[in-house]
């Protein structure tokens, strides 16, 4: 269900939040700032402008970005960032960033509203957007070009009402979030911009939902390989697909803990080069994953184990010890938590409890994980709207007031960089590197 809230309507007014006791000091100053002309002029402005955004979405994703071939799509925000009158920059991974300077520009601040450019989608897949059923179907559509034009949708608000901030925002669009990117695009942002204080990532469009907890993952690419040979006259001989074929009944029996969530799937599977022949070379990818650190250590030991046990079923099998296995690490993606009680988790609850909206913190694997890894306040946000079947070549989007998801982000970013006028900003400025 996606909920319209009184205080992001086209006449704006403050309610109290719904049913959640006293007011806390975060909620009130949200619900203050709220109230400011400034920032009515801002969330007025994403509703209005809620149709171009919609188009932006759709362009954006019918531009292909496939893994470590973002450059296109990259240059095209890049773009549109330009036209509002920010200096956008694309860094050496392929990132682009466009820095809006607050009042304050060093002393308050500097937090970093994002989303990413890449689909999981190979080159060569049909992005066209099509509409039908009242619905607009594309891959990517939603995951994550919606993300993009909220940022834009933001930046454009901002620029377009003058709004003073006393920090700094970073508007920016990552590489390399989506499968074997492993996170790459926000692991050089981390490392390349040490005065960061904070950071949004926009991902997924459920607004009942904001991602605090980072979900770690690690994803391994295992190779078997053999001699090979005809399929009759080298009879006898171990083949490397069996011994996958083992590998993988093995990990499908692993029983992993159900709380902190753990799972596994091995997504690729792939070998052989004829029906007529042993196969000399296979290859499987797993991914594993866990909210909890150790519950992954554990999970990954067993699955290195399952191979084990499927390489050496095989060459048992055949009284021989010619099937070998290479193991590489081709994804590691951190975990942890931006807590609770911290300011960016609050202010961004109240600026969607505002009006009656109570979403649930949640945990997911997204491009907030980095930052959060480095003890840099993180969440990731909905971009809002309706959608489904995300990953997929039938990835559907619908356009059911996907204007709140921009709202709820714009007044969370202000809430926390501070606007002025408003007294101080609700994210804390962190310590330097080396104080």
């Amino acid at each position: 269900m996606i909920l319209r809230l009184p205080f992001l309507a086209a006449v704006f007014f403050v309610c109290p939040v719904a049913a959640q006791g006293a007011e806390t000091p975060v909620q009130a100053k949200v619900a203050s700032i709220s109230s400011l002309p400034s920032v009515r002029l801002v969330l007025d402005h994403v509703k209005r402008h809620d149709d171009l955004s919609l188009r932006e979405q759709r362009e954006l994703a019918e531009i292909p970005a496939p893994p470590f071939k973002e450059q296109a799509r990259a240059l095209a925000f890049q773009s549109r960032l330009k036209s509002l009158g920010l200096d956008a920059r694309v860094d050496s991974e392929g990132n682009v960033i466009a820095r809006r300077a607050g009042l304050r520009s060093g002393s308050a601040p500097t937090l970093i509203l994002s989303a990413h450019l890449d689909t999981v989608f190979p080159e060569g897949t049909d992005v066209k957007v099509k509409e039908r059923d009242g619905r607009l179907h594309g891959p990517g559509l939603g995951d994550d070009a919606r993300g993009l034009a909220v940022v834009i949708a933001v930046a454009r608000a901002f620029q377009e009402s003058k709004i003073a901030t006393l920090g700094d925002i970073l508007f920016v669009g990552t590489v390399g979030e989506e499968g074997e990117g492993d996170l790459r695009g926000v692991k050089a942002i981390v490392r390349d911009n040490p005065a960061i204080d904070g950071f949004i990532s926009i991902d997924g469009i459920d607004l009942s939902r904001i991602v605090s907890r980072g979900t770690a993952s690690r994803r391994w690419r295992i190779e078997f390989s053999g001699e090979g040979g005809h399929s009759f006259l080298d009879f006898g001989r171990p083949s490397a697909v069996h011994a996958m074929g083992r590998a993988i009944a093995a990990i499908g029996d692993i029983v992993p803990p159900t709380e902190p969530r753990t799972t596994f799937t091995v997504g690729v599977a792939k070998g052989g080069t004829s029906v007529n022949a042993i196969a000399g070379k296979a290859t499987i990818e797993i991914d594993l994953r866990s909210d909890s650190g150790e519950n992954l250590t554990a999970l990954e030991g067993q699955a290195m184990a399952a191979v084990d046990a499927g390489v050496a079923a095989e060459n048992r099998r055949w009284n021989s010890n010619r099937i070998a296995v290479t193991r590489t690490l081709i994804g590691d993606r951190p975990g942890g938590a931006t807590p609770d009680n911290s300011n960016i988790v609050q202010v961004a609850l109240a600026a969607a409890r505002i009006g009656g909206a109570v979403p649930k913190l949640a945990n997911s694997s997204t491009d907030s994980n980095v930052p959060i890894a480095h003890g840099i306040p993180a969440i990731t946000l909905p971009g809002g709207g309706e959608g489904g079947d995300f990953h997929s070549l039938g990835e559907w989007y619908r356009p059911v007031d996907p204007w709140i998801g921009a709202q709820r982000a714009a007044l969370t970013v202000l809430a926390l960089v501070g606007v002025d006028g408003a007294g101080e900003p609700l994210l804390q400025k962190r310590a330097a590197p080396g104080e």
